[in-house]
């Protein structure tokens, strides 16, 4: 799909460019995983204007990223019982905002971080030859660490490791797909499914018999679980009655919508068994090692 792999490109790059900034800014605590998801909020919240000048445009984004230590996950590498993989080093660039940023913030107490990002920036393109030459060897030579470090790293990780690796970030990719496609769908304004009978009951109860001070919501659902497999046919057959009316005008509902999104062309978003052509299934990879 043109649309999810364009977001999922763009969001690979704001994810390089978070953990670019967080070595930059970083004091002690060093850094391994990506960005968390209320650090790239705060990003899409600058509302930033497109402008030629990417050095001035790339440092504002991450303007408003803590130095304070943020609790992070488990890389995918430490999923697999892995240690942390080699970090690439600073562009020169990012060089020059870790070295110079303290400096300024220190000539300029009641600086903002957003303008002291900024004027980084522009002094980068009028900075002096020697220091970016300085900046450039540093950058090559840890460079050339980072290239020793990766191949020394790569050499210890199993066959088994890589294709459990593989799986992971599939099924990372996989999972962001389904939220995306499941917001354009709340979007696009998809009918909503109706409760099934046991639902309707369930929430009837939290009315009829709500949950007490002692009681967890656990033991509460099983209790009302349990009366619910208690009730006779025809006390069923109210909350039935009333699932299978809606379930009815849901169906119309959504066959309407669907035709309308098939003329719209809005394919990814339509039951493939309602269309005239279903989309191919993805192609499984064999294991064709495994059974060898």
């Amino acid at each position: 799909m043109i649309y999810t792999t364009t977001l999922l490109s763009r969001g690979s790059l704001i994810g390089s460019l978070i953990n670019k900034v967080r070595q930059v800014v970083g004091k002690k605590n060093e850094i391994t995983s990506s960005a968390p998801p209320a650090l790239s909020n705060q990003i899409n919240n600058l509302n930033l204007t497109p402008t030629t000048n990417c050095a001035t445009n790339r440092p504002l984004a991450a303007a408003s990223i803590s130095n304070s230590p943020v609790q992070q996950s488990k890389t995918v590498e430490e999923q697999v019982g892995l240690p942390p993989r080699p970090k690439k080093p600073l562009t020169p660039y990012f060089r020059y905002m870790r070295e110079m940023r303290p400096k300024l913030i220190a000539a300029n107490p009641n600086i903002s971080t957003v303008e002291a990002v900024r004027q980084l920036s522009k002094s980068w393109v009028v900075v002096d030859a020697k220091l970016k030459d300085r900046l450039q060897d540093e950058y090559r030579k840890d460079k050339e660490t980072y290239i020793a470090q990766r191949a020394k790293y790569d050499a210890t990780v199993t066959d088994e490791q890589r294709a459990e690796i593989r799986q992971i970030k599939q099924d990372l990719v996989d999972a962001k797909e389904r939220r995306q496609l499941r917001k354009r769908v709340k979007e696009l304004g998809r009918p909503k499914k109706p409760a099934s009978a046991f639902l309707r009951f369930v929430a009837s109860e939290r009315i009829n018999t709500p949950q007490t001070g002692q009681q967890t919501y656990r033991d509460w659902h099983q209790k009302a679980t349990a009366k619910w497999t208690r009730l006779s046919d025809a006390e069923k057959a109210v909350y039935l009655q009333e699932s299978r009316k809606e379930l009815d005008q849901y169906k119309k509902a959504i066959s309407i919508w669907e035709e309308k999104m098939i003329r719209l062309g809005h394919i990814d978003v339509v039951r493939h068994g309602n269309l005239i052509e279903p989309p191919e299934p993805k192609p499984r990879k064999s294991n064709v090692g495994k059974e060898k």
